[in-house]
């Protein structure tokens, strides 16, 4: 059973925190005693998200960050250590969709811009949390891939590379860090209200809800919980994992 402190003195470090499951995940690190570093690509959209985790209750830090720029992510983690003093988990969601199309229809331009901040986002992520995990003793990684890392999407040859990529780099490093105290696991959603799901489908989210056997959409906050629950001490014995939360889609 979980406590409503089970991160008190934790400091959670979370990537694409404008809105849907990063958001909800800040909020909810917030309310069990996280401190919170929240991050995207600029800091008035992260405005909304610093009000709900103070609300929450939550010690907040906004972080305007592109991850296109290697700098700029090192220079995060960096100011994360400098206000909070470490990095117990970080929680890599920043991710984008791809334009549907054929697989001889995708621009290279398309296919670089989703694999770069998808994958390479992630691993660049990845590079300096786990350096500064290593150098304090311990942490928790989890990354978000999506049900489309596990089976393939029509139209979304791109997206879906990117997700199954996120998969074995997740399993790779939680060989490398193992023993060193460090879990490195992988959240896998569904479809899920999000602005996301509404771009993706164009609006008609219906599409969506008809792919799920529960016959609705996931809500942020079911996948937030999952974050929790790897991050926490009940999940320690948990590394390397890719947890599904999609209502039965992948099955």
């Amino acid at each position: 059973m979980s406590k409503p402190d089970r991160f008190t003195g934790k400091v959670a470090f979370i990537t694409g925190a404008i809105s849907g499951i990063g958001r909800a995940a800040a909020i909810a690190f917030a309310a069990e005693g996280a401190r919170v570093a929240i991050l995207d690509r600029t800091s008035n959209a992260l405005k909304e998200t610093e009000e709900a985790v103070k609300v929450a209750g939550g010690d907040v830090l906004a972080i305007a960050c592109d991850v296109s720029s290697p700098e700029q992510v090192e220079a995060a983690v960096k100011q994360v250590v400098k206000r909070f003093g470490r990095l117990d988990i970080a929680f890599n969601n920043a991710g984008v969709e791809n334009k549907a199309a054929p697989l001889h229809e995708i621009e290279l331009g398309e296919w670089d811009r989703i694999l770069g901040i998808n994958l390479r986002g992630t691993f660049v992520y990845m590079k300096h949390e786990i350096t500064q995990m290593v150098h304090q003793g311990d942490g928790v990684v989890v990354n978000t891939s999506s049900g489309a890392g596990i089976r393939g999407v029509a139209g979304g040859a791109a997206y879906a590379a990117s997700k199954h990529a996120i998969i074995g780099m997740t399993k790779s490093a939680a060989l490398n860090y193992a023993k060193q105290n460090i879990r490195v696991n992988a959240v896998l959603p569904g479809n899920i209200e999000t602005p996301m799901m509404d771009r993706f489908t164009g609006g008609d989210v219906q599409k969506a809800i008809d792919l799920k056997p529960v016959g609705r959409l996931g809500k942020p906050e079911e996948i937030a919980e999952a974050v929790l629950w790897m991050s926490s001490d009940l999940g320690g014995f948990v590394t390397g994992s890719s947890i599904v939360v999609d209502g039965g889609w992948s099955l």
